[in-house]
């Protein structure tokens, strides 16, 4: 289905580009969102002729947005959560909960603006965006934990090494233990190749 877009879509394209998308995603999403418009004459039409009022009304709300962000940005929010010991957690941290929680912080941001590609599982701190606007992200940062001390303590550490990276580096560590074995396998093997040389 062919559409107008109303506004930046990230991997679609800029205000007034008529792009192509499933006819799904346009039914469900971007048109009663009011995103996009049906591609047609009349549409074009009037779009050309609201263009210079949407494009002040989306210039106004990225101003609104970006000291939103400003406000927002490099904020850490802390969840408590019960973890097992290797620090999965039971259960999961949703858009809904980072929502809330900031909510309690008086920061109001919609579910949708949390840009969580899946569910958090893990302790440790946690990266997450916020997009405000089409053109406008804030970063803020989750700190699971199990308890308030240790998201304490995982903040004064500043980053806490998840299961995966924990994995990696033990991997990084036998891959160097392993190379400097076979360096010194090697060099002891041209020793005794000297050794008979010699004798």
């Amino acid at each position: 289905m062919q559409v107008i877009l109303l506004e930046r879509i990230e991997k679609l394209g800029q205000m007034g580009d008529e792009v192509s998308v499933k006819p799904g995603f346009a039914r469900n999403y971007l048109l009663p969102q009011k995103k996009a418009l049906r591609a047609s004459k009349d549409n074009r039409a009037y779009f050309d002729a609201k263009r210079a009022e949407l494009e002040a009304r989306n210039l106004e709300r990225r101003k609104e947005s970006e000291q939103a962000a400003g406000k927002i940005d490099g904020v850490t929010i802390v969840m408590v959560r019960q973890a097992g010991e290797s620090g999965q957690l039971y259960g999961s941290v949703s858009a809904r909960d980072i929502t809330e929680a900031l909510g309690k912080e008086s920061i109001h941001v919609e579910r949708g603006q949390i840009q969580l590609n899946r569910q958090i599982k893990t302790i440790g701190l946690h990266p997450v965006q916020i997009r405000l606007h089409p053109e406008v992200l804030a970063n803020i940062t989750v700190n699971v934990a199990r308890s308030a001390a240790e998201a304490e303590a995982q903040e004064a550490a500043e980053r806490t090494v998840t299961p995966e990276e924990q994995q990696e580096i033990a991997e990084q560590a036998v891959e160097e233990v392993l190379s400097e074995v076979e360096s010194y396998e090697s060099e002891e093997g041209e020793e005794s190749q000297e050794d008979e040389a010699r004798g």
